[in-house]
C-alpha cells in the first residue's frame, strides 16, 4: 500500500509539473526531439477564470472548424487574449498523418500519434472552447455555422454557433474519381481509424490464408495485395507493407510467405513524380529489387469484391486481376459541406474552394480557409498589368525610368510571388533585366518604358504560376500564418504592412502568405529513406532514415507523443512488429 502510495505520489509530480516531465523526455528521446524542446508552449499566465466571463461580450467570436495540421496549428499559435474560440470537429484529437503507414504495419500504434485537442488548448492565454460535432452548413450571410453532433449513445443534435471570424480546416476527402466499386472494396489511408482497419485486415488475409482447407489458387488470391497510387504515401505503405513481410511473415506465417505479392498501380510514368528524378529512378530500382511489382501507366476502371481492372493508358487494353486486399490513395476531393458553401458563395463551378493571397475566401469577407479545404487563387500579372503601370508612373508621364521600375520591385515580387520566380528562372535581377530581353538584349540602359514595352516585357511572367501541394508541412504553414495575422490584428488595421494596392489606394494590412519548403521524405523500406532537401539536394539511404526518425520525432504535436512514437520505435527494434489484430 505505502508503495502504491509512493508510485502515485511521483506520477502526479510529473503529472503537475510539466519542466520534470520534459526532463525526463529528454534523456530518453533522440536529438531530433531536442531541437524540439525550443519549440514547447510556455508555461500559462492567462487571466484569472473570473475575469473570462467578464471579458467575453468584449471578445470577438472565432469559429474553428477541424482538427488537422492547418486547425491546430492555428490554435497553438494563436497568442491575442481578445478572441473567444469555439472549436468544432467530430474528431477530438490531432493525428500526426504522416506515421498512418507505420500504424498500418505495426510499428507505431495509432494512440501514439495523437493528441486529444483539449491537451492542446487547454493552459492558453485565449479562451478555447470545444465540441464535438460535426459542422453541416456554412451561412455565410448571416454568420452562422449550423453543426450536428457526434455522439454515437445519443440521437443527432443540430445546432448553430454564431462567429465574427470564420476558419475553416476541414480538410478533404478520398477522391474516388467515381470508379465503381472504390468506395465498397478498397481501404483508404486518410485517418488513424483507416490504418487501424488496414492492419487487423492485413493480418486477417495472413490468418486466412494459413487455414488448411484453402486451395494454392485461393491463398494467391488472398494475399495479392494492391495498392493504387504512386505518391509518397502509396510507396511509403507498399515499402511498410514489404518489410512487414520480410520481417515478421517468415517468422510467423511460414508457409503463406511465398504466396505473397505486392503490386503498386500508378496513373502516370512513375512513382513520386513530384520528387527529384533520382529519387523516383531510386524507388523503382528498389522496389523491383524487393520483388514489389509497378504497374505505371495503369489506370484502375473497376473494383469489385474479388478483382481490380485495370486500363493501359498507352495501349488501351483492359485487365483484371485477381486480390485480396486493395488500398486507394489517389488524391483528395471536396467534402459535401464545402461544396454546398461554395454554391452558396459563387464558386460552385469550381472544383476547390478557393482563397486570395491572404488566405480569405473570395467572396466572403470574415471567413478563411486553411489546408486542403482550400487552395490559393493567385491574381496574374497580366490582370492587373495597367494598374502596376499606373501605381509605377508617379509624374503621370505615361512611360516609367529606370528609378520608377526599381521602386515598385519589391512589392510587385510580393504581390505576385510568380514575377521572383521567373526573375530567377532567367537569372534576372529587377524589372530593367526583363525590358532589357524584351528588346533582344542591344539596349545597354533603357531609359524610359511605354505601357506597351512593360506588358511584352512582362508577357511572360505568369508561366511561374503554381498551386501549393496538399501537404501536411503546407497547412501547418498556413496555421501559424493566419494565427499570426489575427495575433496582430488591430496593429496592422492602423500601421498596414502589406505591399501596395495596386487597384486601390494604401496597403494590405498584411504580408501575403509565402509557402517555404523545407524538403519531404519518402521511406522506402528496409530502413532506407530519400529525402529532397532545400537547394535540390537529395539524399538516399541508410543515413536518411535517421534524419527521418529525427525530424519525425522533433515535429510531434507534444512531448507525450514524441516519447511514445520513439518508445513505438525501440520496441520494434528489439521486439519486431505487433501482429495482433487488436
Amino acid at each position: 500500500m505505502q508503495r502504491a502510495t509512493l508510485i502515485q505520489r511521483f506520477s502526479n509530480t510529473f503529472r503537475g509539473n510539466s519542466k520534470l516531465s520534459k526532463l525526463l523526455i529528454v534523456v530518453t528521446v533522440s536529438g531530433g526531439s531536442l531541437v524540439a524542446y525550443s519549440e514547447a508552449t510556455k508555461p500559462y499566465q492567462g487571466a484569472d477564470i473570473g475575469d473570462l466571463g467578464d471579458a467575453n461580450s468584449k471578445r470577438k467570436k472565432v469559429v474553428v472548424l477541424g482538427t488537422g495540421w492547418a486547425a491546430t496549428s492555428f490554435l497553438k499559435n494563436l497568442k491575442d487574449p481578445s478572441y473567444d474560440v469555439q472549436v468544432i470537429s467530430p474528431r477530438n484529437y490531432f493525428a500526426f498523418t504522416p506515421l498512418l503507414p507505420s500504424v498500418t504495419s505495426g510499428t507505431v500504434e495509432g494512440r501514439s500519434i495523437v493528441e486529444p485537442i483539449r491537451n492542446i488548448i487547454r493552459g492558453k492565454n485565449v479562451h478555447m472552447h470545444y465540441s464535438e460535432a460535426e459542422c453541416v452548413k456554412i451561412d455565410a450571410k448571416n454568420k452562422k455555422v449550423y453543426c450536428r453532433t457526434n455522439l454515437s449513445n445519443e440521437e443527432k443534435e443540430e445546432f448553430a454557433v454564431d462567429y465574427d471570424y470564420l476558419v475553416v480546416g476541414v480538410g478533404a476527402r478520398v477522391n474516388t474519381f467515381n470508379i465503381p466499386g472504390v468506395v465498397e472494396n478498397t481501404y483508404f489511408l486518410k485517418e488513424v481509424e483507416d490504418a487501424q482497419r488496414i492492419r487487423r485486415a492485413v493480418i486477417d488475409c495472413f490468418e486466412k490464408a494459413s487455414l488448411p482447407n484453402l486451395s494454392d489458387e485461393e491463398k494467391q488470391r488472398m494475399l495479392h495485395f494492391v495498392i493504387v497510387g504512386g505518391g509518397p504515401t502509396g510507396v511509403e505503405f507498399a515499402a511498410q507493407l514489404h518489410d512487414f513481410v520480410s520481417d515478421e511473415v517468415v517468422r510467423l506465417y511460414p508457409k503463406a510467405k511465398d504466396f505473397v505479392k505486392i503490386t503498386l498501380v500508378e496513373a502516370t510514368d512513375h512513382v513520386l513524380n513530384m520528387f527529384d528524378k533520382r529519387i523516383t529512378a531510386f524507388a523503382e530500382e528498389k522496389f523491383k529489387r524487393d520483388g514489389i511489382d509497378v504497374k505505371t501507366g495503369s489506370m484502375v476502371v473497376k473494383v469489385s469484391d474479388s478483382e481490380i481492372s485495370t486500363k493501359d493508358a498507352k495501349r488501351g487494353e483492359v485487365t483484371s486481376t485477381p486480390y485480396g486486399m486493395v488500398v486507394w490513395s489517389t488524391g483528395i476531393g471536396i467534402r459535401p459541406v464545402i461544396m454546398d458553401f461554395m454554391r452558396e458563395i459563387g464558386q460552385g463551378n469550381r472544383r476547390v474552394l478557393a482563397t486570395d493571397e491572404w488566405l480569405r475566401v473570395e467572396g466572403c469577407d470574415n471567413v478563411y480557409a486553411i489546408g486542403d479545404t482550400a487552395t490559393i487563387n493567385r491574381r496574374k500579372v497580366m490582370e492587373d498589368i495597367a494598374a502596376i503601370f499606373r501605381k509605377a508612373d508617379k509624374d503621370s508621364s505615361g512611360t516609367l525610368t529606370v528609378k520608377e521600375c526599381q521602386e515598385v520591385l519589391a512589392d510587385v515580387c510580393e504581390r505576385y510571388p510568380q514575377m521572383e520566380l521567373y526573375l530567377k528562372s532567367k537569372q534576372m535581377r529587377s524589372l530593367v533585366d526583363l525590358v532589357k530581353e524584351g528588346k533582344g538584349g542591344d539596349v545597354k540602359e533603357p531609359v524610359e518604358v511605354d505601357i506597351e514595352e512593360f506588358k511584352s516585357a512582362l508577357s511572360k511572367v505568369d508561366t511561374q504560376m503554381k498551386n501549393l501541394p496538399a501537404t501536411a508541412q503546407v497547412a501547418s504553414q498556413q496555421g501559424v500564418y493566419l494565427a499570426n495575422c489575427f495575433n496582430r490584428m488591430e496593429e496592422c488595421v492602423k500601421n498596414p504592412e502589406g505591399p501596395i494596392r495596386f487597384r486601390g489606394e494604401g496597403r494590405h494590412r498584411f504580408h501575403p502568405f509565402r509557402y517555404k519548403h523545407f524538403g519531404q521524405f519518402a521511406p522506402l523500406g528496409g530502413e532506407q529513406t530519400a529525402a529532397q532537401l532545400p537547394g535540390d539536394w537529395v539524399s538516399i539511404g541508410y543515413g536518411t532514415q535517421w534524419l527521418w526518425y529525427s525530424v519525425y520525432a522533433s515535429k510531434q504535436v507534444s512531448w507525450r507523443t514524441r516519447a511514445l512514437v520513439v518508445s513505438d520505435w525501440m520496441r520494434r527494434f528489439i521486439f519486431g512488429r505487433d501482429s495482433s489484430q487488436l
